[in-house]
């Protein structure tokens, strides 16, 4: 029998706190990176993927079994929208909160960041949304989500965080992008001028085309993968309020 799920206001907590800690890894890996190697562009993007990857991997373990690990609005609103078929999943509430939980989050993150680089938060000025970048992050969010349902789907929640953090560690060199593929990690990035940063003018470029890519992912799930609306309560590692009653 299913044990009940932990209560939403701690589900919200968790997303907030994996958000706020994953964009943290990106933006204060990315200003160390510079630090550490000013001339090397590509170095930077190695230590930068590296410790992402790492990071990933590790907070989708700690906060998995809480809230499911979601930490980007993309994967809750196709777990939403997975609902509506099986009557699993997120509510349209609980949906919401995720979203607004991850964004607050993120923004958080990356002023934290900031703050312990001593860098100061300010607007980014790092345009990116030209064709190809936004194509990458179609072809990103869409791979991401992709993943994560088809292992819910097949029953390999398990392998989630390794597999999540396996990828995006692949996205960042094999997209154009460097595969932000979430929106809310797109806004917490707006607030640092640093290697992670981008400017607000391309976010809704790129939060567009996450939603495309999201869309695509959904329906290849769904084509390769009919049974993933009955596990959506499985996504991105499995959670109930067994082990969170401890």
């Amino acid at each position: 029998m299913t044990s009940p799920l932990p209560p939403l206001w701690r589900r919200a907590l968790a997303e907030f706190l994996g958000t706020s800690l994953l964009v943290m890894t990106v933006v204060g890996s990315g200003i160390a990176a510079q630090q550490l190697s000013p001339t090397d562009v590509g170095l930077q993007l190695l230590q930068n993927s590296t410790a992402t990857v790492l990071g990933l991997t590790v907070l989708i373990l700690i906060f998995g079994p809480v809230s499911g690990a979601h930490f980007n609005p993309a994967v809750s609103l196709v777990d939403w929208i997975l609902k509506r078929r099986s009557g699993a999943g997120l509510t349209l509430t609980e949906l919401g909160i995720y979203v607004l939980a991850q964004t607050l989050g993120a923004i958080g993150g990356s002023v934290t960041a900031n703050a312990m680089f001593e860098a100061g938060t300010s607007l980014s000025t790092t345009h990116r949304a030209t064709g190809g970048h936004l194509l990458g992050e179609v072809v990103a969010t869409a791979g991401l989500i992709l993943l994560i349902f088809s292992l819910a789907a097949t029953k390999r929640g398990a392998l989630a965080a390794p597999a999540v953090g396996a990828y995006i560690g692949a996205a960042y060199w094999f997209t154009s992008s460097t595969s932000f593929a979430n929106p809310a990690v797109t806004v917490g990035r707006i607030f640092t001028d640093t290697f992670a940063g981008i400017a607000p003018g391309s976010v809704p470029g790129f939060i567009a085309a996450q939603l495309v890519g999201a869309a695509a992912g959904l329906v290849l799930v769904l084509v390769l993968f009919p049974s993933a609306s009955d596990t959506a309560d499985d996504v991105v590692l499995p959670h109930d309020g067994q082990l969170a009653r401890k």
